[in-house]
Order: C-alpha cells, then sequence, then structure tokens
C-alpha cells in the first residue's frame, strides 16, 4: 500500500525527484528511507514504476525496455540535475527476490556499500536491459540465485519443502 500511496500521490508527494506519468512506461523517483538526503556519499534513491502487473524482474520482457531505458536515462539526468552526480557514478539494479512485489530499481552511490549490492541478489539494470534485448524471454527461462536470510519465510518454505 505504501508504494500505491506514493504513486497515487496519497503520501511522500514532496518527497518525488522526478516523474514520468506514463502509465506504461513511467514512474516516480524518490529517496529511500534508508538515505538521510544530507551527504552523497550514501545516495539512495528508488524507482517505483506507474505499472501495477510488474511485480519483479520474472516479470520482465522486451515489451519493457522502453519503461527500463525511461529509468535509466531520466533517472539519471533527475538525479544529475538534483544533486550533481553524473550517471557514471551511479549504481541501478534490481533485487532478486524484491523486498516487495511492485517492480521498482535501487539507485545508489556507486561508492556507497549498500545492502543488498551483493552478486546473488543485484541485478544491474543495464545488464537487464542488455539480457532483454537479446532474448524477450530471458528472464522466464533463467535460473536465478538468491540468497536468503536465516529469519525469512521463503527460506522456511524451501525448508518444509526439502529443497535447502
Amino acid at each position: 500500500q505504501w508504494v500505491y500511496n506514493i504513486l497515487e500521490k496519497k503520501a511522500e508527494a514532496d518527497r518525488i525527484i522526478h516523474e514520468n506519468p506514463d502509465p506504461c512506461d513511467g514512474f516516480v523517483l524518490v529517496p529511500d528511507f534508508k538515505w538521510n538526503q544530507n551527504q552523497l556519499d550514501d545516495l539512495y534513491l528508488i524507482a517505483l514504476v506507474h505499472r501495477r502487473d510488474l511485480k519483479s524482474l520474472r516479470d520482465l520482457t522486451a515489451e519493457h525496455l522502453p519503461l527500463l531505458r525511461n529509468i535509466s536515462r531520466e533517472g539519471k539526468e533527475a538525479v544529475r540535475k538534483r544533486f550533481g552526480v553524473p550517471g557514471s557514478q551511479l549504481r541501478l539494479y534490481l533485487h532478486y527476490q524484491p523486498s516487495y512485489y511492485h517492480l521498482h530499481v535501487h539507485f545508489t552511490a556507486l561508492g556507497y556499500d549498500a545492502p543488498g549490492i551483493a552478486a546473488e541478489r543485484a541485478h544491474l539494470l543495464a545488464d537487464v536491459i542488455d539480457n532483454l534485448a537479446m532474448d524477450s524471454a530471458y528472464y522466464q527461462k533463467r535460473a536465478l540465485t538468491f540468497a536468503l536470510r536465516a529469519d525469512e519465510l521463503l527460506l522456511k518454505k524451501f525448508q518444509e519443502a526439502g529443497r535447502v
């Protein structure tokens, strides 16, 4: 509901850094709660897509390339204009498994050792775009390795099913 409140401007409308209002290929860019917005060393923003049918990386196909390219291009430009940080100094990535199932892209300062940037969780947006350009069904077919914390419900489900 938090995501929908932001997208519908019922909450945090004053925190929006950038918005592309297109219902298919648009998004809003907002500061993550982990970032106090006082220093740029730990810059952390989230791009939330307007589409509600995209839950995670697994839902993406070549049809979504315009959306992903908008997020990359417009998001980097918005960060440059607002904070003076060039796109070359940003890390843009998606998590799999995500912490919530509404497609979103993380923007962090390149030098920031943000939680969740490890290889078994973070998928760079540039790589996602390239993979989908090569094969529209890449993320439906590919095995994706991911780590789980010991207290996560999903890990318990895997254990109960004898998969771990």
